[in-house]
């Protein structure tokens, strides 16, 4: 007991370990993501490709903010800014060994908002840009700053892998 009480009192402030979760994921007209060339795209996958379906690894650090990878976490999904450009990069980074505490890991944090069955997931670093879909399939899974664009889905299903 009072060595588990010392571990804990030496562990670094701000490391934890964390707990990964995996999840399916797709958005609010079906599309599942998948990968192609390395890039994640968002598509209906019939039951042959069933099987290229990317389970979500989730690593929650606070109440609401998460850092998102795939491949058992071993890829995570990041937000890179390069001039006015937005983008959805996958960095070959362990989702458990970043820290939240860190500013160079702010690119691989995600808020996540729940409304109900609903679930999204904006930029902590490049706060008001959200992950999104395209509503065409087979599409790269993208980041979105305009919520009124119809073509634009920010909202998933979120359920946790079995």
């Amino acid at each position: 007991m009072a060595a588990a009480r010392l571990e804990a009192a030496c562990r670094p402030f701000g490391r934890r370990p964390y707990k990964m979760q995996s999840f399916r994921i797709w958005d609010i007209n079906q599309k599942t993501f998948y990968l192609r060339n390395n890039q994640l795209v968002a598509g209906y996958l019939q039951v042959p490709n069933t099987k290229l379906e990317e389970k979500i690894d989730m690593v929650p650090i606070d109440l609401h903010a998460v850092f998102l990878g795939i491949h058992k976490g071993k890829l995570c999904l990041s937000c890179v800014k390069s001039g006015d450009d937005i983008s959805l990069q996958l960095e070959a980074v362990n989702i458990t060994e970043l820290s939240k505490n860190k500013e160079q890991n702010k690119r691989f944090t995600f808020i996540r908002s729940d409304s109900g069955p609903i679930t999204s997931f904006q930029s902590a670093a490049c706060p008001g840009w959200f992950l999104c879909t395209v509503v065409e399939a087979d599409q790269p899974v993208r980041f979105t700053n305009n919520l009124e664009d119809s073509d634009m889905v920010t909202k998933f299903y979120f359920q946790e892998d079995q």
